[in-house]
């Protein structure tokens, strides 16, 4: 089999991302608002699930950052009941497996990379603002703005005892020299030095508390209708974000392994994943692109590794909840710095200067907007303003050129050439309307449209527009296509009933020719 065919490799990588995954999983899922258990439970099951079903053989799914941001965000809005929250999650995984069935897993590279730079930045500044109280032993459970405004207005309630081992552990989880690090990852290091000093020193902190050894309960869907108008689009934003977050960390996965992977295929997975969650009491969760490399890099090449990973975890709940109950809430805080810390994408700061205007424009204002405002509403408008930035570009390649004919002096006067050179779309349509008085002392005019790269409906009609402009004005049309194609399309949709069969042509001389027909009709 297949699966078994590199059982050392896929049981090493399992176990050192499942290492990894394990601080991880629980500071994210405190995070989430959802608590440890929840997070482990997410890093198990859709582990579990995107390794059997998803489409990149190697990668780790499991909490993200992302995820979690989303997910706090359903938790704050029904904080008194925690059920609708993970029906959402479920909800999650069912759009996800729709995407995936609906073959639209290649299309989320479209979504332009300022929009994913300015949101994933958003995200990393979010976690970062929303550890600022825990960090300092301080109380806090809303907006990161307002988390850090508390922050300031409680500065005299700080826990000295927290203040001081979340430092500590920040100063490990930055500094700690990289020929540890390889061999064992910083946040572990962290995890386990922060909690054995909290423990040996008896300090006065809050721990994540009991974690439930025994199998998650099912969880049953449920909902009221006036619940569905803030949970579907959350939902969405949900399997949005996590197929992003997923096929990105599957594109890494290629180029480490030379591989490719199926995007459809993943997305299937990974909802298939998050649906068990939410019905398990997991976090939602996604391709994760650390967990991922260290597990390529470290022997995993098969399913199997994925496998391992969430059996690892599981073990680590049956066998080691005890311990992990002790861990300090301060001491997940700096991990989760960490984390926000890296989220943010440095390759576009580093650029910033270079960086074409438009394209920064749309990246701060989607940072902006995930930061102060709304995640759904950043990613929204910073597709919908990329498209109009992009489109308005696009227009400016547009070029409508007017000549006069030279192949014959008498016909000369009566006839000119409209030449449309590159796309012709909505965003350049309305340019050939606008000159449309040169041609006003003309018998004829040929649109030559060999040079038109592409044609959608609204040139279409605005070339619709052109002729019957013409036909008032006593002006015959005659069209120059590039291939009969292009010219059925148009025709179709409506421009045939305006003129007559020698009004089309396939290159110059016959345009030029049909024009001259046309002209001694009279």
């Amino acid at each position: 089999m297949k699966a078994l065919s590199n059982i050392k490799g896929d049981l090493l990588g399992g176990i050192t991302a499942g290492v990894i995954a394990l601080p991880l999983a629980i500071a994210l899922g405190v995070a989430s608002g959802l608590g440890a258990t929840a997070g482990l439970y997410g890093a198990i099951i859709v582990g579990f699930f995107a390794a059997i079903f998803g489409g990149t053989p190697t990668q780790i799914s499991g909490p993200t950052g992302p995820m979690a941001v989303v997910v706090a965000s359903i938790a704050v809005l029904h904080s008194n009941n925690l059920h609708v929250v993970f029906t959402a999650i479920c909800l999650a995984g069912i759009f996800q497996i729709i995407l995936g069935f609906s073959r639209v897993g290649k299309f989320v590279n479209f979504i332009p990379y300022p929009v994913i730079s300015g949101f994933m930045s958003g995200i990393g500044a979010i976690i970062i603002l929303l550890q600022l109280n825990p960090i300092l032993g301080l109380d806090f459970n809303g907006t990161p703005v307002e988390g850090l405004l508390n922050m300031i207005k409680s500065a005299a309630l700080v826990n000295p005892d927290a203040a001081l081992l979340g430092l500590f552990t920040l100063l490990l989880v930055f500094f700690l020299p990289s020929k540890i690090t390889k061999a064992i990852p910083a946040p572990l290091i962290a995890l386990i030095i922060g909690t054995g000093a909290a423990v040996l020193l008896n300090l006065d902190v809050k721990t994540i508390g009991e974690i439930p050894t025994t199998f998650p309960k099912f969880i049953f869907p449920t909902f009221s209708l006036k619940d569905i108008e803030t949970i579907i689009p959350l939902a969405l934003t949900l399997a949005v974000l996590g197929s992003i977050d997923s096929l990105l960390t599957s594109l890494v996965a290629d180029s480490l392994t030379k591989t490719k992977h199926d995007s459809n295929r993943e997305l299937i997975g990974q909802g298939i994943g998050n649906l068990v969650a939410g019905l398990f009491g997991g976090v939602a969760s996604a391709g994760a692109t650390m967990r991922t490399v260290v597990n390529i890099k470290s022997g995993g090449a098969t399913r199997l590794s994925g496998v391992i990973h969430s059996l690892f975890l599981a073990g680590v709940i049956m066998f080691l909840a005890p311990v992990a109950s002790k861990i300090p809430l301060t001491v997940l805080a700096a991990i989760l710095i960490k984390v926000g810390v890296s989220i943010i994408d440095y390759k576009f700061i580093k650029v910033i200067k270079a960086a074409p205007r438009n394209d920064l424009i749309v990246m701060c204002l989607v940072f902006l907007i995930t930061v102060f405002d709304d995640l759904i509403l950043a990613v929204g408008v910073g597709v919908v303003l990329s498209s109009i930035l992009f489109a308005a570009g696009i227009a400016k390649q547009f070029e409508i050129n007017f000549k006069d004919n030279t192949f014959d002096e008498d016909i000369d006067k009566k006839i000119m050439t409209i030449h449309i050179n590159g796309v012709f779309f909505f965003g350049s349509a309305s340019q050939l309307m606008s000159r449309i008085d040169e041609v006003w002392e003309n018998k004829v005019v040929i649109i030559d449209c060999q040079n038109i790269k592409t044609m959608d409906i609204s040139a279409v009609f605005a070339l619709e527009d052109l002729i019957l402009t013409l036909k008032s004005k006593k002006i015959k049309t005659v069209i120059i296509f590039n291939n009969r194609k292009l010219a059925a399309t148009v025709l179709k949709l409506g421009v045939r009933r305006l003129i007559s069969k020698d009004s089309v042509a396939f290159d110059e001389n016959e345009a030029r020719q049909n024009a001259i027909n046309l002209i001694s009709l009279e």
